[in-house]
């Protein structure tokens, strides 16, 4: 009964033993699948961020070889890790002879210092740029603008520098055509000026010189005229001194016209000396007229310069029309009285030219004075500037005159000088419909 008992125990704890065994297989099992599964997200992950980053990679690849710039990529001591087609296309070299050999090696031997300091500045991580003579194909050098910048490890550490270079030899060509091409302009424009000074110059000599003309005939008629009183004076001297007789004296004095002789010596003297006050004064204008110096600024009395403009163009011109001057009293500016006397003379020829011909031809000048500034102002009642031609009054070679009669090249240059002694200078119609310009220039310090 014992026996059948104990039996029956051992059976119970098999069974046990084998539940147990079961349900551990099954657990390990689980575990199995588990693992196996995130093997499988694993391996799926894997693949995907594989494929992104021979995507990235393929990107990167296709961005460097489309780069026209030569790059190099070098380790601090300029060992090559990478290249560009546009360095291999350069240098002639094939990417696997580049790779592992120094940087060194493709430069002009001089330039080995600057490389080394670009590089060096590139691992620092600064940016730095310079210029290199790389080694081409041919043998010859070409020289690359360079920009160098550090080069990052996946950590982000700096492992050496990253090199970009433009060959400049082509910007080189371009720039010197393009200087060549300014410079060239330069002396057309400095050409053009000088041609137009010089028709300002002559029109001031035109001036001067019928200007000069009046006094200097005055003078030369009296001197005339001084010289057969002196022979008469001589003659009837000498006649004293020979011991004529007074009947004779008396006869010679009366032939001679020794009494009106005396009385008209004294106006003719005075008339003389006031001809070469005339032209010692013309002189003198010309003088302060005068187109050297021409960045020197001094004083200039406005209504003095609007009156021998005046007179000089109206000389010049030889013009019939009526010419106004109204200005306020004491105005004053700063400037080079030549250049400011070429653009008023300039502006009053323009607006006699608009005249000529006309009844009741009329030019008006006028200045004043505004709070801190001088507004000088030439008008005349002539037909006045289209409406269509306003915009373009003061660009170089814009003229409205005939052939032969202008350079385009005055009003321009008038511009020019106004601007450069701070002022403005505007075109617009008068009241009596012709054609006004009006300069604004700062008034003399303390004159104001």
């Amino acid at each position: 009964m014992l026996g059948h008992q104990n039996g029956t125990v051992r059976t119970q704890g098999a069974m046990e033993l084998d539940s147990a065994s079961e349900a551990m297989w099954v657990d390990v099992i689980r575990r199995m699948d588990e693992v196996y599964s995130e093997l499988l997200r694993n391996e799926a992950d894997l693949e995907r961020k594989n494929a992104e980053l021979e995507e990235a990679q393929t990107f990167i690849s296709s961005v460097i070889a489309s780069v026209s710039d030569v790059l190099i990529a070098c380790s601090a001591d300029g060992r090559i890790k990478k290249v560009n087609p546009a360095f291999l296309k350069l240098t002639g070299h094939e990417e696997k002879a580049v790779l592992g050999s120094r940087i060194f090696g493709y430069l002009a031997e001089r330039d080995r210092p600057q490389a080394e300091r670009l590089i060096a500045a590139g691992h620092q991580g600064n940016v730095m740029e310079g210029d290199l003579h790389l080694i081409a194909a041919d043998g010859r050098e070409e020289c690359l603008a360079i920009r160098c910048a550090a080069l990052f490890d996946a950590g982000r550490r700096r492992i050496g520098a990253v090199l970009t270079g433009r060959p400049i030899s082509e910007l080189k060509q371009a720039y010197e055509a393009l200087h060549r091409a300014h410079m060239n302009l330069q002396q057309a424009q400095r050409r053009l000026i000088e041609q137009e000074k010089m028709a300002s110059l002559g029109r001031l000599v035109a001036g001067v010189a019928h200007e000069l003309n009046n006094p200097i005939s005055f003078v030369y008629g009296n001197i005339y005229t001084l010289d057969r009183y002196r022979k008469n004076l001589i003659f009837y001297l000498d006649a004293i001194h020979r011991g004529e007789t007074p009947e004779r004296l008396a006869e010679l004095r009366k032939s001679l016209k020794i009494d009106a002789i005396t009385a008209d010596v004294g106006s003719l003297l005075e008339g003389t000396l006031e001809g070469a006050n005339r032209v010692s004064d013309i002189v003198k204008n010309l003088r302060r007229l005068s187109f050297s110096k021409a960045g020197e600024r001094q004083t200039v009395d406005v209504g003095r310069l609007l009156r021998n403009s005046a007179h000089l163009a109206a000389k010049a011109k030889n013009a019939q029309a009526e010419i106004v001057i109204d200005s306020d009293p004491d105005l004053v500016i700063e400037g080079h009285e030549g250049q400011l006397h070429q653009v008023v003379v300039n502006l009053i020829d323009n607006a006699l030219h608009a005249v000529e011909g006309r009844d009741g031809a009329r030019v008006q000048l006028a200045a004043r004075r505004l709070d801190q500034a001088i507004e000088i102002s030439v008008a005349d009642n002539g037909p006045g500037i289209a409406e269509k031609d306003m915009g373009k009054i003061f660009e170089p070679f814009f003229t409205t005159k005939a052939v032969g009669e202008g350079t385009g090249l005055g009003l321009w240059i008038s511009f020019t000088i106004i601007e450069d002694f701070g002022g403005t200078i505007t075109a617009g119609r008068s009241k009596d419909g012709g054609a006004e310009f009006r300069i604004v220039l700062p008034a003399a310090e303390g004159r104001s």
